[in-house]
């Protein structure tokens, strides 16, 4: 509730540390021991605040003072180094301020259940923030601290951090996989709920590809790793979610500068009211009254329902994103895509499964096993089916040199041959690419791809959901692109592009529409994801440019998993505007019926936790949001 304790409000990095909203408050000091703490100090507080109605005289009144010191040292602490070192005021000086100026004027009583509720208040801001932050870094968390690896013929366990690329890592059934690799022997089931949300765990065997995080179901398997856990999926993924509240939507910011400015506002009435308004009455006691009324105002007007809920939203919001293989890089994105107004769509990979299978090899007999060599580095899917179709082993000796440019081709030095796999030329239905060795066509091979079952539904649920206009952008030829567009309910189609082509067509799209995305595999599209108002890459598990430049990464291939994070937005959203309207009108009739004297510190007290409460309860649906 204090403004240093959530980095949605304060503007001062440092105040990260006891961030209350943040995803590195992961340690077990702040994982329980700080609740624990505010909970024993409550019920301490509470206890000996109980007690004093039962005495009276000195007693009472050392009972309440002891009661208010446990519950409100910290409180009053922060309040004054954030007025010292930063020279500003927050909810913490508003409730010191309100409760010292209540024992001034004997309101002992009041003064130590303002800073017992306002404490309630807080602890259960943490709760349920620390219920958003699990909900997200349970995806990822629970990675191995150390790794089997087979070195010298011998096994050996040694720290996660100390595997490099090219260890042999064992990995025995019921073991949660800790890095990046490819299966050398050993079949198994993969269970990949974690990264992708998706349930059903995959078959894995030798060759295949996995992915720190998901756990091997059955059997032992031993594989090469390609990337230092650092460098691994699970561990950008995971620096992706910790680092996603950096970006802030604009009702955050707007909240952020409303809640300074509103606070001085609401300091500056109360002192108005305090010391002003009794020289315009003449009525006896009018000073202590009106005091009075300055500092229920102060209590009142707190703005932890608006600071807490609307941060908390967006937190809960991405979570459950989370829990359904969606990672939203922050707020500002969970704030985008609420307002779609039209889907650009790449086609292989995307709308396709992507898992493209030769069908045809002409020309030279050396034309497939050129080809396999020169695409043996890449991760696209037709250089994966060009390599799988050869079956044979890729001496890596024989590759000297290999670029791969995006939306053109491979090119490769093979031995004392130059090699380049590109487009065909020739024109045709199906997809091909042709072969060139010395600058020469030795060959073709034509590919073939299959529409994923669920593109058809998650284009009309994207209309649905209010994109105007869906385009497809693809470097297909336009006869390929069409049939596929047709097949699944796509408006429009470009076709034959370049990246670069895609970026200008994406830029005509929304100069005509509105507000755009564009979802890519993340492989080829990092131009056209960066410029998109919102870029969503598909299967973006093993992409190294899908998690670094797009901000929606949909960790499985499901294209139906975009609508459903339009849902899980718009739901957000909605819940921010009703938390912030709620917040205000509430807080505003307790104002009103104050300044009329109908209402006294109490009311006040309920009013401002009971608000704040039933915000985070309302931010906290957003967690919860049922996905029919």
């Amino acid at each position: 509730m204090a403004s240093e304790k959530c980095c949605e409000v304060s503007e001062n990095e440092s105040a990260c540390e006891s961030c209350g909203c943040c995803a590195e408050k992961l340690s077990a000091e702040n994982d329980g021991g700080e609740v624990r703490k505010q909970i024993a100090k409550i019920l301490i507080s509470g206890a000996l605040f109980a007690a004093s109605f039962f005495l009276q005289g000195a007693a009472h009144s050392a009972l309440l003072l002891i009661a208010y010191i446990v519950v409100g040292y910290e409180v009053i602490i922060g309040a004054a180094k954030e007025l010292v070192r930063e020279f500003s005021i927050d909810e913490e000086f508003l409730m010191t301020i309100a409760t010292v100026g209540a024992w001034a004027i004997g309101e002992s009583t009041e003064a130590v259940a303002v800073m017992l509720f306002y404490s309630i208040g807080e602890l259960l801001e943490d709760i349920a923030c620390e219920r958003s932050r699990k909900s997200i870094t349970a995806l990822l968390a629970l990675r191995p601290d150390e790794v089997t690896v087979k070195r010298n013929g011998a096994l050996e366990k040694i720290a996660v951090e100390e595997v490099a690329a090219g260890d042999i890592a064992v990995v025995i059934a019921g073991e949660r996989i800790a890095v990046d690799g490819v299966i050398l022997s050993g079949e198994t089931m993969i269970d990949n709920s974690a990264l992708t949300g998706e349930s059903v765990p995959v078959a894995a065997g030798v060759g295949d590809s996995v992915y720190g995080g998901g756990i091997n179901t059955s059997g032992s398997i031993e594989i090469r790793v390609t990337k230092p856990y650092a460098e691994s999926s699970s561990a950008r993924i995971l620096q992706l979610v910790e680092n996603a509240q950096e970006k802030k939507a604009k009702a955050e910011r707007f909240i952020t500068r409303f809640a300074r400015k509103y606070t001085v506002a609401v300091v500056l009435l109360a002192l108005f009211i305090a010391f002003v308004c009794p020289a315009f009455t003449g009525y006896a006691e009018t000073f202590v009254s009106w005091f009075y009324r300055g500092l229920t105002l102060l209590v009142v007007s707190c703005p932890c329902a608006f600071v807490i809920s609307v941060p908390l939203s967006f937190f809960a919001g991405i979570g459950c994103a989370s829990k359904n293989g969606i990672l939203i890089k922050g707020s500002s994105s969970v704030e985008t895509l609420s307002k779609l107004k039209a889907v650009a769509l790449d086609k292989t990979g995307t709308i396709t499964k992507g898992d493209i299978s030769v069908t045809a090899v002409s020309g030279s007999e050396e034309t497939l096993r050129l080809a396999a060599y020169a695409e043996s580095r890449s991760s696209h899917p037709i250089a994966k089916a060009i390599v799988k179709e050869y079956g044979e082993k890729i001496e890596d000796s024989m590759i000297i040199s290999c670029t791969e440019q995006a939306g053109k081709g491979v090119t490769a030095t093979i031995g004392q041959d130059e090699i380049f796999v590109g487009k065909s030329k020739n024109g045709g239905e199906g997809l091909s690419v042709s072969v060139y060795k010395n600058g020469v066509e030795i060959g073709a091979i034509s590919l073939s791809d299959s529409i994923k079952p669920d593109s058809a539904s998650a284009v009309a649920a994207l209309k649905a959901l209010g994109a105007e206009k869906t385009v497809m952008l693809s470097g297909d030829r336009k006869a390929a692109a069409v049939q596929v567009a047709e097949q699944v309910g796509i408006d429009d189609v470009r076709a034959e592009l370049r990246p670069e082509d895609k970026c200008k067509e994406l830029e005509k799209l929304r100069e005509s529409v509105g507000l755009t995305a564009f979802v890519g595999d993340g492989i080829n599209d990092a131009p056209v994801l960066a410029l998109s108002d919102i870029g969503v890459a598909m299967g973006g598990l093993g992409s190294d440019a899908a998690i670094e430049t797009a901000d929606v990464v949909i960790l499985d291939d499901r294209l139906s998993r975009l609508p459903l994070a339009v849902k899980i937005s718009k739901q957000t959203m909605k819940i921010v505007y009703q938390c912030v309207a709620f917040a205000f009108l509430a807080k505003l009739a307790v104002i009103v019926l104050e300044l009329m004297g109908m209402a006294g510190m109490w009311t006040a007290v309920f009013a401002d936790v009971g608000v704040t409460i039933l915000a985070i309860l309302n931010a906290l649906r957003a967690l919860n949001y049922k996905v029919k």
